[in-house]
Order: C-alpha cells, then sequence, then structure tokens
C-alpha cells in the first residue's frame, strides 16, 4: 500500500487528500484522490489525461517515466509524491 502526497503548493489552490492506495498504476492512485476532490484533477492532469507540465511527481523518491499514461506501477510503492515544479532564481 501506497502513500499518496500532496505537496503544501497545491493546498493553496483546493483541498489535497492524503490517501493510502493499494491499486497497479500511478494513474489508478490519482483517479482515488481526484474521486475525493474533482477540483484536483485539473491542477495535476490536462485535458487529454497527461501530467501538467508544471506537476513532477516521484515513486519512492524517483520520478515518473510515463508522464502521458501515467502508467508507472506504484505496486510495491511505499510513498507517491506529487509536487508542483517551482521556477525562479
Amino acid at each position: 500500500m501506497a502513500r499518496l502526497v500532496f505537496t503544501q503548493q497545491l493546498r493553496r489552490f483546493t483541498e489535497t487528500p492524503e490517501i493510502d492506495v493499494s491499486v497497479a498504476r500511478l494513474r489508478d492512485a490519482l483517479e482515488a484522490a481526484f474521486a475525493i476532490n474533482p477540483r484536483l484533477r485539473g491542477y495535476i492532469v490536462d485535458e487529454q489525461g497527461h501530467l501538467r507540465v508544471n506537476v513532477v511527481i516521484f515513486i519512492d523518491g524517483h520520478p515518473v517515466d510515463d508522464r502521458i499514461g501515467l502508467s508507472d506501477s506504484v505496486m510495491h510503492a511505499q510513498h507517491i509524491h506529487v509536487l508542483q515544479a517551482l521556477s525562479g532564481g
């Protein structure tokens, strides 16, 4: 079971539930969070369902490989962190 966590930057815009998920793929984990707060979807994925360019997801400390299909395995993961990428200097 993996813990799905959204960073504080996203909490400025909408409620970001922290949930435990027991699913096979990243997309399924995200869908579980979207079911709790449908507004969250628009901040994470675009109209085609692809990960937005300003969002980064790490599974047990490793960045996701599939930003389009979100098919990365989370079956044996412990932590999934969703971050809003920040720019600036």
